[in-house]
């Protein structure tokens, strides 16, 4: 299907970046409904993942991995065959292929979700994996069913792929504040539900029934939350509300269950604050990225505010870091 678009013009805000640059510019605002449509896609192939692996503690495995290309699957078991889904945000194409050379490729450019339900269906009866799924989007306000999505259809691919760079540099960062820790800690991976990339810290101790949360069951909710802990992600951001600004990309960080005294322990860098609505440490993304020192500046933001939480709920911290 074609859609017709608007010739867009290169501003600070939509110039296309060079694959060389390490933290580029992600104002929500300029991809909002690609943002949006991306997120579902997204989700037609995590809940295929869903439905072919068992399940993990915490629901490890259903999320997806950031590759040198774009997002991942990983080898997923369709009986004794093993299938795999790749996003390439590079070629812009979904890649679906077998362990006995099956390949099947979607180009990826403006469509329906219905569309891109359906040919990716169809592509896996094509190669003799076919995968049924629970056919509804979670986590998203009035969701539509996906073959009846004929609302969400954008692909900017620019910002598609100035997603998946932040979602690398972002991981490369995480991964050397993982390392600092040897208790039980997450995989760095993307929930496809609110669509962040998070990594989650476990004091070892276990934690009481977490309340009910909009779009989730309290099943998965309960198992996500089980025990104790100190959990940092990005997340690219919002629509607004009827009338408000969209809510722009940033870092968080939250500890559940909330120990006493963490929203006002002390954190870095100047930037980053407690956010009273999310419940949760912020760092803005575009603060972050004009800093002098990115890196330095997201590694401040997750070690201060770890610390917030081990600080405050008394964690052994002496037994769960290097």
């Amino acid at each position: 299907m074609m859609v017709l678009r608007e010739p867009m013009l290169h501003t600070e805000r939509n110039a296309p970046t060079r694959l060389t640059e390490t933290w580029p510019a992600l104002p929500h605002s300029a991809w909002s409904d690609t943002c949006t449509t991306l997120q579902l896609w997204l989700q037609i192939v995590g809940k295929i993942r869903m439905a072919l692996t068992p399940p993990i503690n915490q629901c490890w495995n259903v999320t997806l991995y950031p590759t040198v290309r774009g997002l991942t699957t990983m080898p997923m078991p369709h009986g004794t065959r093993t299938l795999q889904i790749d996003f390439d945000f590079v070629d812009h194409i979904l890649l679906a292929q077998t362990s006995d050379g099956g390949r099947s490729i979607i180009p990826l450019s403006p469509m329906t979700v219905a569309e891109f339900y359906r040919q990716l269906m169809a592509a896996l009866d094509s190669l003799g994996a076919p995968v049924r799924i629970w056919p509804v989007p979670c986590e998203v306000a009035q969701p539509i069913p996906f073959a009846q999505d004929q609302t969400h259809q954008a692909y900017d691919p620019e910002f598609a792929q100035r997603f998946w760079r932040v979602l690398l540099q972002t991981e490369r960062v995480f991964t050397i504040f993982r390392a600092r820790f040897t208790g039980k800690v997450s995989p760095i991976h993307l929930f496809w539900g609110a669509m962040d990339l998070a990594c989650t810290r476990f004091s070892g101790r276990i934690a009481p029934p977490h309340p009910s949360m909009p779009g989730l069951p309290d099943r998965v909710t309960r198992d996500a939350y089980s025990h104790e802990v100190s959990s940092c992600g990005f997340w690219p951001g919002a629509p607004g509300a009827p009338g408000a600004p969209d809510i722009e990309p940033f870092f968080y960080s939250y500890a559940y269950p909330e120990p006493p005294g963490y929203a006002q322990h002390s954190i870095a860098p100047a930037e980053a604050s407690f956010n009273p609505n999310f419940g949760e440490f912020v760092l803005p993304y575009e603060a972050m990225r004009q800093s002098a020192d990115p890196d330095g500046a997201l590694l401040q933001f997750l070690q201060s505010t770890y610390e917030a939480a081990a600080n405050c709920a008394h964690w052994d911290r002496e037994a769960l870091e290097v």
